[in-house]
């Protein structure tokens, strides 16, 4: 069974940055194309950015620019590098498949934009 753990989330203020950690357990993880996903208070979830295997890359537009996913596959680690934050980026951030069937959701890393 797969677990996720998403770490490194808080509370930064506008201009800030962080960077978000993903580490999966019980698979093959280089293999897959992953994502990062975020839900924001009273919305749905949306994804923000992917990486495949190999390392290809792409972002929301919302993002692109500012934020820089990468992977460890040695470690079964997907980061997120978030630079230049706003506000609007507020959310629960969580990691998972691109494609579906999702494994079980982790229970997210917040990250709060702030002044």
């Amino acid at each position: 069974q797969v677990q996720l753990a998403e770490s490194g989330g808080g509370l930064v203020q506008p201009g800030g940055s962080l960077r978000l950690s993903c580490a999966a357990s019980g698979t093959i993880f280089t293999i897959f194309t992953m994502g990062w996903y975020r839900q924001a208070p009273g919305k749905q979830r949306e994804l923000v950015a992917t990486i495949t295997g190999g390392g290809s890359t792409n972002y929301a537009d919302s993002v692109k620019g500012r934020f820089t996913i990468s992977r460890d596959n040695a470690k079964n680690t997907v980061y997120l590098q978030m630079n230049s934050l706003k506000p609007e980026d507020t959310a629960v951030y969580y990691c998972n498949k691109f494609l579906q069937p999702y494994w079980g959701w982790g229970k997210g890393t917040l990250v709060t934009v702030s002044s």
